[in-house]
């Protein structure tokens, strides 16, 4: 009898446990060269089997070697329960089954001396989200008739850029009645309100990044929809920026500012300006810590675009030399809206927290009219790598601090003038368009959304502890990978098919909810049409309670 060593990693300490049925597996082996992260491996079992050859029992024991398929208990190896093995095996002689007695947390600090790290969104909201306790509940009848979503006019557009008041457009009446522009107005364009969040071209590998690409250029010239979609950190390649598809782009410099070495001598060059310029200060999924690009994710490409070798990757958690919001607003804004000759919108990305309200009332007051909008984003957003007690611990729900910032901008009479922008867990659920209403209604302009284009790509995670391995390089999907053989298993022309076809869905949706309430234009701050199916929720968000 072998001796029992309890501190030995087993099994049953692993978040999942693989189940092998040996009558039904035909050693095709599909199941072990399909699992990236080498959590199975084919062994050699010593069987022992009792038989009787005589017609009266005659007991004889015989022993033979059977080769089976087990599952590896090593830390670095540990089953993802991502589900590839199942999907490939052709006689379903293999699954992963959630191990409820998992020590996994335990083992993993007490061997490491490190926190787990992991990608997706967090673990622990799972519960019942606020955007579902909350209805459209004013539909416009008798007194206030409502549209025709099939036959009438809509106008889905919100503005990215700075919105000037009236009094305050460079405006004069000439004698004539004409106006005559006496001065110059700040670069405002208006686009989808929804935009695809950004995911870096080092987070997602290239098949999906050309995916997401070609579905933005297509909604563009052949649908009509001026979706747009943000770089992310980490520049982008100088063809896509010399390209007339830049246009599209909105592009992101983070604390790291990865990439922009190449954007910048690209400048002379595009023949097209950016969407926009997105300046991240923080994301929702880990807010006050710094953006994280694994080594394993840094191919050759990636090295080339950022400049850098192949070694972990990391932001600093702000930006170096800004020690106030007005220094913000004075150095990066101003800095990149001249970069681009007043020609390009620059807004800025923050978490959600406590401090939110407090840096929009800043950013509102501008006097260089120069903030181009102001993106919050949630506790519940996804990121590329982050460790668990940052993704579990720490952030703030988007809903409560979107109503803030706005219900803020309203008591000062300025709502509309610097757009919000919200996300956080849009879209988790699948009903975007019915997460983006009703976030409209409590005062964003528009919303923004990456996690879900990974679900439309294939994605295996989940917020229960599913795969999650989008910092690893392993992705089993091909999705958030750079490993060529990996990447083969994505279907770029699919993927960009897939999301086409889901935002058109979407927009076809939110005609449906715009005309009960009788609006033809995106319902900014309509909290009226709003009610809540639970108290507090109401009371927070100031909506009606109903019961």
């Amino acid at each position: 009898m072998e001796t029992v060593k309890i501190n030995d990693l087993a099994c049953n300490d692993l978040p999942w446990k693989v189940l092998y049925d040996t009558k039904r597996c035909t050693l095709c082996g599909s199941c072990v060269a399909a699992c990236t992260f080498g959590a199975i491996k084919p062994k050699v079992e010593r069987r022992r089997k009792s038989f009787s050859d005589t017609e009266t029992p005659e007991p004889k024991i015989t022993f033979s070697a059977t080769p089976v398929i087990t599952q590896v208990n090593i830390l670095k190896h540990f089953c993802r329960g991502c589900g590839v093995c199942e999907r490939v095996c052709p006689n379903n002689a293999i699954r992963s089954e959630r191990n409820p007695d998992s020590r996994f947390n335990v083992v993993y600090q007490a061997t490491t001396a490190s926190g787990p790290k992991r990608g997706g969104r967090n673990n622990l909201e799972v519960q019942a989200r606020t955007l579902d306790t909350i209805r459209v509940g004013r539909i416009s009848q008798m007194t206030d008739p409502s549209l025709d979503a099939e036959r009438h006019t809509f106008d889905c557009l919100a503005p990215l850029g700075r919105v000037l008041p009236a009094t305050k457009l460079p405006f004069t009446l000439g004698p004539d009645g004409k106006l005559t522009k006496s001065g110059q107005t700040p670069p405002l364009h208006w686009i989808y309100p929804i935009i695809i969040g950004d995911m870096s071209i080092g987070a997602l590998s290239w098949r999906m990044w050309e995916a997401v690409s070609m579905a933005v250029a297509y909604l563009n010239e052949e649908c009509g929809l001026p979706v747009r979609q943000c770089s992310g950190e980490g520049g982008m390649p100088v063809r896509l920026l010399k390209s007339k598809y830049l246009k599209y782009v909105i592009l992101q410099i983070a604390s790291g500012h990865f990439g922009w070495n190449r954007i910048i001598k690209a400048m002379p060059h595009m023949v097209e300006d950016p969407g926009g310029v997105l300046i991240k200060i923080g994301q929702g999924a880990k807010p006050g810590d710094g953006g994280l690009l694994m080594a394993a994710k840094v191919a050759s490409h990636i090295q080339s675009i950022r400049g850098v070798p192949k070694t972990d990757l990391l932001s600093p958690p702000n930006h170096q030399g800004l020690y106030s919001i007005e220094e913000s607003v004075q150095k990066m804004f101003l800095s990149f809206n001249a970069a681009f000759k007043f020609r390009v919108p620059v807004a800025i990305k923050v978490a959600a927290s406590a401090t939110s309200v407090s840096v929009f009332n800043n950013l509102v007051r501008d006097p260089y009219n120069i903030v181009g909008g102001f993106f919050l984003d949630g506790i519940d957003g996804g990121t590329g790598a982050a460790h668990d007690i940052s993704l579990d611990h720490t952030g703030h729900p988007v809903v409560s601090k979107l109503r803030d910032c706005y219900l803020a901008a309203c008591a000062q009479g300025r709502q509309g003038q610097i757009p919000l922008w919200a996300a956080g867990g849009l879209g988790k659920t699948g009903n975007l368009a019915a997460d983006a209403f009703k976030m409209f209604c409590l005062g964003a302009n528009g919303v923004f959304t990456g996690k879900l284009m990974l679900q439309l790509a294939g994605c295996l995670g989940n917020e229960h502890s599913r795969c999650n391995a989008c910092n690893t390089g392993l992705c089993p999907a091909g999705i958030t990978t750079q490993e060529p053989l990996l990447v083969r298993r994505l279907d770029p022309d699919r993927v960009a098919e897939n999301i086409v076809n889901y935002f058109l869905g979407v927009d076809k949706e939110l005609r449906k909810l715009m005309a009960p309430i009788g609006n033809s234009s995106l319902p900014v701050g309509r909290s009226d049409c709003l009610i809540s199916t639970d108290k507090a929720v109401a009371d927070r968000l100031q909506v009606q309670y109903v019961c």
